[in-house]
């Protein structure tokens, strides 16, 4: 497995951590990583996470690593 698979298998595992800012870090460390692997993931927060700024910042990570992924950087 490549250490980029590694690090976004770590990150997503974060996003159940009970700190909005554990979760807001590894969600931030996602799309810079880019890696579509994240999307369900970053969706699932983004539907039912209790912090607004949480599901704010996985909406934009999705649509980063999407973009990204279909050409529009």
């Amino acid at each position: 497995m490549s250490t980029t698979k590694r690090l976004v298998e770590y990150h997503i595992s974060r996003l159940q951590d009970k700190n909005p800012d554990v979760r807001l870090k590894s969600i931030n460390e996602l799309a810079l990583l880019g890696d579509r692997d994240a999307l369900e993931a970053l969706q699932a927060i983004f539907k039912a996470d209790s912090d607004p700024r949480v599901r704010k910042a996985a909406q934009s990570a999705g649509r980063t690593i999407f973009l990204k992924n279909n050409g529009h950087e």
